[in-house]
């Protein structure tokens, strides 16, 4: 029987013209909340134009509505939609995310850590302008894969600022761009441009990590990536992405966790802590250091066990492992002799796994599943 988290109506008011103030539109819809999210539409479609029209005076009650249709883009990417601070990252993020953003991480870590402190004051401006937008605060992060937050950015093709604007779109969204001046590198006016856009992308994927790989090579390539891969599905339709396009959402990803976990993760959740094991099974753990390309979502594969029951022995797995080069691996006695008979093939997976860039492993996870309906 399927859970039922909550069950609420929500009463919207919408002015949908500024010569008449006194034009208003009631609607009323229900989201109920269980493995499925329901979702309607039109009300979502409608706040999202008001915004992007509003000439960036929007009413902080539109925002909010908005906010509660737009955290759930998230929902491929982690458990509860969006990142938890307190609890460790590899317990809630996708498993399939820990394993595309490793070489990323080993490359560009100490250049985010970096910019994890001197960045602080652009990422609160854009953090703060996407919240009158009703946009998660995440992604803010994606100004630092498109320009490494510098207005003086500019690509090849002629795309410049913080938020590599083109000309034409630019302008489409608000922005002076000619020869006396060029907006797109106001870091202020930009940003609305950019969250304008974004919700724009939004309100046709409804999805963020299609959103970010549509912003970088357009929205045409991941319609024809949903029609190759017959899901709308980040993870499977990717492999019909061009390669930069996939990386862009593979360099968002690290971003986030380097710029949003804690700079001493893994430390804090190093394997050798036990206290997410009760005292039955910490005297039946096994302790073993192990290094190599291993990959958490193979072992728990082969060792036949849930993906969150790996993650509660070996909390940062992943992480730890790619950081650290060797990781103190913990499993029951019966499941670390079974990897220790196996390991070679298993690390010999692993290592197929990257270098193919193959999906992750199936194993079961606690990943609840949010399926867009149409509200009938």
């Amino acid at each position: 029987m399927k859970k039922l988290f909550s069950l609420f109506s929500l009463f919207f008011i919408y002015n949908f013209s500024d010569a008449a103030p006194s034009s208003t539109f009631y609607a009323s819809t229900q989201i109920i909340y269980t493995d499925t999210l329901i979702v309607n539409d039109s009300i979502e479609h409608s706040l999202i134009e008001k915004v992007i029209t509003s000439n960036n005076n929007i009413e902080k009650e539109t925002t909010q509505q908005l906010s509660e249709f737009t955290r759930y883009g998230f929902k491929n990417l982690f458990s509860q939609y969006s990142y938890n601070s307190s609890l460790p990252y590899a317990s809630q993020v996708n498993p399939a995310a820990e394993i595309y953003m490793q070489a990323y991480l080993k490359k560009h870590k100490a250049q985010l850590l970096e910019m994890k402190g001197w960045g602080l004051s652009y990422f609160n401006l854009i953090e703060n302008i996407f919240k009158d937008y009703g946009l998660p605060s995440e992604l803010k992060y994606l100004a630092v894969i498109e320009s490494n937050l510098k207005t003086s950015a500019t690509s090849w093709v002629g795309a410049a600022g913080p938020w590599q604007f083109m000309p034409g779109t630019a302008k489409e969204f608000g922005l002076v761009v000619n020869r006396q001046q060029d907006e797109r590198r106001d870091y202020f006016k930009s940003t609305h441009a950019a969250a304008k856009l974004l919700l724009k992308l939004y309100s046709e994927l409804h999805d963020w990590l299609l959103v970010i790989a549509a912003y970088n090579g357009g929205i045409g390539r991941i319609y024809t990536a949903e029609k190759k891969a017959h899901s709308k599905d980040f993870w499977e339709l990717q492999y019909y992405l061009p390669t930069e396009s996939k990386n862009h959402v593979k360099k968002f990803i690290a971003t986030h966790y380097i710029m949003e976990s804690s700079i001493n993760n893994a430390q804090r959740f190093r394997n050798n802590n036990t206290d997410g094991l009760s005292e039955q099974e910490k005297l039946l753990v096994k302790r073993k250091t192990i290094s190599g390309k291993y990959i958490a979502a193979v072992i728990a594969k082969n060792l036949s066990i849930e993906i969150a029951l790996f993650n509660r022995y070996n909390p940062g797995f992943n992480q730890t492992l790619a950081e650290q080069g060797e990781v103190e691996l913990l499993l029951p006695v019966d499941k670390m002799d079974v990897f220790i008979s196996n390991k070679y093939s298993i690390l010999n997976e692993c290592v197929q796994l990257l270098l193919s860039d193959a999906p992750a492993p199936s194993v079961k996870n606690v990943n609840p599943s949010a399926k867009r309906k149409k509200h009938q």
